[in-house]
């Protein structure tokens, strides 16, 4: 069936269906970006945010995040133990500083990998769950692809560097807003500011947390390759961001960077509401049904952010793909909401769903559409 679309105005004020939409004003140092709100799923600004690039240390997120599944799925324990081997032991680079005598716990791995990035906790977390680390790599290649990490090419637990090893900055944000919404009782440890294991505390590199401006957690990456790069979460009042950075040149940059961003971010959008759920948006033409249309209304309540400085009203078409067959259930979903801001970087997108049920149409109702689809192949007029 073909795919429909229909502007509409509705509660937007619709200008154009395919007017470009300006580049995001945001102009920081770092040569890649991308910078999303949580809640309303608003892409805010992006550069070069869909290139596979080295993600250092910031890849220590898909090893985290296979651990929270593994809790949340009772494979394993916050108490459960793990073993240490030669080469957990041996992984240059940052370290908790394990010794292949310890027993650590899966909390005491948490700790390890989210505060103080330690290579060697990565490690025993990819064997613990894979059996090696190169299985583990291909379990991690296939669970990023089942979340949506489309440019990511996973090659070990710890982000080492290995030229098979990429992620784009896009693929790190969904990994960081999968963390936060799959596993919000998990997401504290991203943002604890020490660690302490075998009388040895380390501090939690990532910048801004005690600095009062919502900075609460995710992860710092660096290599000669990738330069100095973040994972960055930020909350004020009833909004999150998620930024993503690499390709600095220090520790300074980077700590300069994450405070321009969330300054920018909170500061220079304000919100709009501009649909309840609920709120009927179109009419999807119905097959066979009792009745031959149904509404199309708003799956929830929806807010869009607007820069600051106007650059003019959004815009938006609804698509689904019709017509549909019947029966068509009350609030199952059936097509979507595209909504253009001007001066943000991308669209996105509100689920529709339908405002009423359409049960299957009786004896006149087929009779009708039989005779319509017949009329209309051979080019007659029917009443």
């Amino acid at each position: 069936m073909p795919l429909k679309r229909l502007l509409i105005a509705c509660a937007l004020v619709v200008v154009s269906a395919t007017a470009s939409l300006a580049q995001s004003p945001y102009g920081g140092r770092a040569p890649n970006y991308y910078i999303l709100d949580v809640g309303s799923g608003q892409v805010l600004a992006q550069q070069n945010a869909d290139i596979p690039l080295p993600p250092a240390s910031m890849s220590k997120l898909v090893t985290l995040a296979m651990l929270y599944d593994a809790i949340a799925e009772g494979r394993v324990a916050m108490d459960t133990t793990w073993n240490v081997s030669e080469r957990a032991h041996n992984m240059g680079g940052s370290s908790m500083f394990l010794e292949t005598r310890d027993r650590p716990t899966t909390e005491d791995l948490i700790r390890g990998l989210a505060v103080v990035s330690g290579n060697d906790a990565a490690v025993v977390i990819a064997e613990g769950l894979g059996g090696s680390e190169d299985a583990f790599a291909q379990m991690a290649q296939d669970w990023a692809e089942s979340i949506g990490m489309t440019q990511t090419t996973v090659a070990n637990a710890s982000g080492w560097p290995d030229p098979r090893h990429r992620m784009s900055l896009h693929d790190l944000a969904v990994l960081a807003n999968y963390i936060i919404t799959e596993h919000p009782d998990l997401y504290h440890y991203l943002g604890e500011a020490e660690f302490t294991w075998n009388d040895i505390t380390q501090p939690n590199r990532v910048p801004l947390l005690s600095a009062g401006v919502g900075m609460d957690g995710f992860k710092t990456g660096h290599t000669e390759e990738a330069g100095y790069s973040l994972v960055g979460s930020a909350h004020q009042g009833d909004r999150r961001v998620i930024f993503v950075f690499s390709g600095l040149n220090s520790t300074v940059e980077r700590v300069e960077e994450s405070e321009r961003i969330i300054t920018w971010a909170f500061r220079q959008f304000v919100e709009r509401d501009v649909l309840e759920q609920g709120q009927e948006v179109a009419l999807a033409e119905v097959w066979l049904g009792a009745q031959d249309s149904v509404p199309m209304v708003a799956a929830r309540d929806l807010s869009v952010l607007m820069p600051a400085i106007s650059q003019g009203e959004p815009q938006a078409r609804v698509e689904y793909e019709g017509p549909l067959a019947a029966p068509v259930e009350q609030g199952a979903e059936i097509g979507r909401l595209i909504v253009e801001v001007p001066g943000l970087p991308e669209p996105f997108t509100l689920p529709l769903v339908a405002g009423a049920s359409v049960p299957e149409g009786g004896i006149v109702p087929r009779m009708r559409t039989a005779a319509m689809v017949l009329g209309g192949q051979l080019g007659l007029v029917t009443p």
